[in-house]
């Protein structure tokens, strides 16, 4: 696509008309948090950084971008991991940043849904679902952050997926400002409605490359009543598959989070925060987090110890610790949460966001990391994450000592190698993160060519122009 370079001036002076000077970012020190991504991997350039207030100014925005030809990068937080979020740099792109757009513009408990702007944290609509006495189970480490309109444009997962699904799961309805500045309101409350072509899922998961989302529909559940949380100490991948087995049939619904951490993983996190502590008296090469949920005051606990204890029976737990209070439970999460801080701290890593079926998992782990070992004497393996829905973050640590630029450079490598085996056990080389710029070339390189070939025809219907976060996903 050719591009042809607009007067800076020229730009910046009808967006201040549309949404007020104070809301269009034009310094190089204004504009520098929107331009580089959460993990200093990717910095672009724009024109400027635009913050409506209201989807009439996103419409009016986007209309001015069609008349003169800018492309625009939608973005909420900049929490994402595969620069989905940024500029490229190309000379004609504005960032249309949506956390001025953060109101919860509804809370309806009886239809058990929320109405919630583009630009609310993730952890803002947590807590106005608790206040209402329901729950909003969609959980990240960077939630405090991160907004609903990047989760839903990156179609988020996180740790309670195993019980509630991802945020496709969670939406019912969308607002959505298209490239042309027309908005199509899909806020409906429905859970059905068959009339016609469900338009919200072209929109969940593209990341921004179709239209803006600027609101969301997106479903609650009663609030739990009790929880109980453990760690588990496990000999290998195997057991913790069949403890997630029994953990799934004993427990059904009430079972909301199963995450696998390897020893390293618990490594890395005592190494690097001093408040955190070994969970279990001896060392194990495998912990798994487990958490159930009930309705009724006293049903996780009783869930919980039961099975635990016939893990511990069947031998497929070494051991175990049941979280007794709140400060107690949040030091268990806290192994997760800071896991991945942990591995930026400790040095470089090189990053996988993948899924196999369930079934496969134990056998990925063990296909992968001797073929990565035998490639990079010394490397760290450091795969851990949602085993309850078949999603590893399949890392590798660089190896103690090594210089960090010059392990990064084997990054292409070490891709190959775990996408080999990923998709030859009919994987997804992205689980969560999405495509962004990181796995645009996998991406291409991999997927089905008849789902590419749909992709693009959508792709070319909503934004035939390719200005909507350009260089992103296709």
């Amino acid at each position: 696509m050719t591009v042809n370079f607009p007067d800076k001036d020229q730009v910046i002076a009808g967006l201040q008309a549309l949404v007020g000077a104070s809301h269009v970012l034009e310094s190089e020190v204004s504009k520098a948090p929107y331009l580089t991504d959460w993990r200093k991997r990717f910095t672009g350039q724009a024109l400027g950084v635009v913050r409506p207030a209201s989807t009439a100014e996103v419409a009016a925005v986007m209309r001015f971008a069609a008349d003169h030809k800018l492309a625009v990068v939608p973005q909420g937080g900049n929490t994402g991991l595969v620069g989905g979020s940024v500029p490229i740099g190309r000379g004609d792109e504005i960032v249309i940043s949506l956390t001025r757009m953060n109101a919860i513009r509804e809370f309806d408990p009886l239809s058990d849904t929320m109405i919630v702007e583009a630009g609310a944290t993730i952890a803002a609509s947590q807590t106005r679902a608790e206040e209402g006495g329901r729950f909003f189970p969609l959980s990240l480490a960077s939630e405090g952050t991160a907004t609903i309109g990047g989760a839903i444009s990156t179609n988020a997962g996180g740790t309670a997926v195993l019980a509630y699904g991802n945020m496709r799961d969670l939406v019912l309805g969308l607002e959505v400002v298209l490239a042309d500045g027309r908005i199509w309101n899909g806020l409906g409350k429905l859970r059905k409605d068959n009339t016609g072509y469900d338009l919200k899922h072209l929109f969940v998961g593209s990341e921004g490359t179709l239209g803006m989302v600027t609101a969301a529909v997106v479903k609650l559940f009663p609030a739990p009543k009790s929880r109980a949380t453990a760690i588990c100490g496990l000999a290998s991948p195997e057991d913790a598959l069949a403890f997630l087995t029994l953990a799934k049939a004993a427990g059904g619904s009430s079972l909301t989070t199963f995450e696998i951490i390897p020893r390293l993983g618990i490594e890395l996190v005592l190494k690097h925060f001093a408040d955190t502590r070994d969970p279990l008296f001896n060392c194990h090469d495998w912990y798994v987090l487990i958490e159930f949920s009930s309705a009724s005051t006293d049903g996780a606990d009783e869930m919980a110890q039961s099975v635990i204890l016939e893990g511990i029976d069947q031998a497929f737990i070494e051991d175990g610790v049941f979280a007794i209070s709140m400060a107690q439970r949040d030091a268990f999460w806290g192994l997760r949460e800071y896991l991945p801080d942990a591995q930026t701290r400790d040095g470089q890593s090189i990053k996988h966001d993948i899924s196999v079926p369930l079934a496969s998992v134990p056998a990925l782990i063990a296909a992968v990391i001797p073929e990565v070992e035998m490639l990079v004497p010394g490397i760290r393996p450091l795969p851990f994450g949602h085993l309850g829905d078949g999603n590893l973050h399949f890392n590798f640590q660089a190896p103690d000592g090594s210089d960090g630029p010059s392990y990064m450079e084997r990054s292409s490598e070490v891709h190959a190698i775990v996408y080999k085996h990923v998709l030859a056990m009919a994987g997804s080389i992205s689980a969560e993160h999405g495509i962004g710029q990181v796995k645009r070339a996998q991406l291409a390189e991999k997927k089905d060519p008849v789902a590419l070939e749909l992709m693009r025809t959508l792709k070319n219907a909503l934004d035939p122009e390719g200005r909507m976060n350009p260089g992103k996903v296709l």
